[in-house]
């Protein structure tokens, strides 16, 4: 019998791996999101003094002017998660917007949204036909297609709006979806935000306003967010459409028609884009079409869809941002505008402090700097021009895009041309 010595630092080792920390669900960061940025505004809003920062009246101007921004958006996710680069967004906006008032004031709007639709996704269908069949460059094809929008548009109006408008520029009144409001508890809600008690008016105006005015495009819009996340990532077609946007050859050669997909993809982005437009148009507060109306929402949609990692729920984020920044600046003007400044140097701040729990210095030391500029800025101007707070959307956009571009991944094979075999 023979017998072997083992070096003890060659026995197996039998303590176990340690554990990767649990990553928390995507409901559960939005919900914290949602949770801190209310504080944000809250804090922002008891520091400053400025009471609008959470009223019913802004929270509400800001869900109609995001309301475009999240569909058209919307519209660029479909595209660009089957690999199809979708920049013509804004001449399907264009598109719909024109549809809606052409059949919206002949019919009503029920079928102008329909109208518009239909008008979107022919612009979609454009789309597809020359990246997809042609093998366009999509950047090229997009910009034709925001050209080729404003110019037969402007063609129609000519034709058809101006007998009747007297203005080849606008259309004539059009009519508007009804609203609905929470009649006993708005009420309820308007009581505690007069009350202006910290924390709780401020939740209070933005429920209120949330829950006031209502129109069936807001619902529209909330129930295509939930869809696209579940038909995209839930069911086997998402699956498929989504594999087309990271590896068509791979797809391909699994079976897939890469090309029917991609064109399922681009109408759907098309028809999307045009509930965006005809939401200018059958939206309280605009008459109808009017040309030039969408003023760059296709490509803040697009900004949009890249804030949120070309996710349905990081989309819808991005879209209230951008559209809260337009609503405060049209409801308050420059002075309150730089309330946000205050409370972009309190969210800067929190950063440092989370850079430097993880003791990432340099990090904290360029968010410290960028803390002290802002506050600079705050303490120096009294109000912000009213030719820049005009811009704002475009503003926080370029600033956003320029904080969020670290941690982006877009689909592997997103404006690549594919050919079959």
């Amino acid at each position: 019998m023979s017998t072997s010595l083992m070096n003890p630092s060659e026995a197996p080792s039998t303590v176990p791996p340690p554990r990767k920390a649990r990553k928390l669900p995507g409901w559960a960061v939005g919900l914290l999101a949602v949770v801190g940025a209310i504080t944000l505004l809250a804090t922002t809003s008891y520091l400053t003094g400025v009471a609008q920062l959470t009223s019913a009246g802004t929270i509400q101007t800001a869900v109609g002017l995001a309301l475009p921004i999240l569909l058209a958006g919307l519209g660029g996710l479909w595209a660009e998660r089957a690999g199809v680069v979708n920049i013509g967004l804004e001449g399907m906006m264009i598109l719909g917007t024109w549809g809606a008032a052409w059949a919206g004031y002949q019919w009503g709007p029920w079928p102008a949204l329909i109208a518009a639709i239909v008008f979107g996704a022919l612009g979609g269908l454009l789309h597809a036909v020359a990246t997809v069949t042609f093998g366009v460059n999509h950047i090229v094809s997009g910009v034709a297609i925001n050209l080729l929008g404003a110019g037969v548009t402007k063609y129609l109006s000519t034709l058809l709006f101006e007998p009747v408008s007297n203005n080849p520029r606008e259309s004539p009144a059009v009519p508007k979806f009804d609203t609905y409001s929470a009649a006993g508890l708005t009420d309820w809600l308007a009581e505690l935000e007069q009350q202006q008690r910290v924390g709780v008016s401020d939740v209070a105006g933005i429920l209120r306003g949330l829950l006031t005015g209502v129109s069936p495009l807001v619902m529209i819009a909330a129930a295509l967010v939930v869809a696209s996340y579940l038909i995209l990532w839930k069911t086997r077609f998402g699956l498929r459409l989504r594999s087309v946007g990271e590896n068509p050859v791979a797809s391909e050669s699994l079976g897939v028609n890469v090309y029917l997909y991609k064109y399922a993809a681009v109408l759907i982005s098309g028809a999307l884009a045009g509930i965006a437009g005809a939401t200018l148009v059958l939206n309280p507060g605009q008459p109808g079409y009017l040309e030039g109306q969408t003023n760059g929402r296709g490509y803040i949609g697009l900004a949009a869809m890249i804030f949120g990692n070309w996710r349905p729920g990081g989309l819808l984020g991005g879209a209230a941002l951008f559209g809260y920044a337009d609503g405060l600046q049209l409801r308050s003007g420059g002075a309150t505008f730089m309330s946000l400044i205050y409370g972009s140097v309190l969210l800067v701040g929190a950063v440092v402090i989370w850079q430097l729990w993880k003791r990432r210095w340099i990090a904290a030391l360029g968010g410290a700097v960028a803390a002290v500029a802002l506050y600079a800025i705050y303490f120096s101007v009294e109000e912000v021009p009213s030719q820049l707070t005009t811009y704002a959307p475009h503003l926080v956009t370029l600033v956003v895009l320029a904080v969020a571009s670290q941690r982006l991944r877009m689909p592997a094979a997103d404006g690549e041309v594919y050919r079959r075999g």
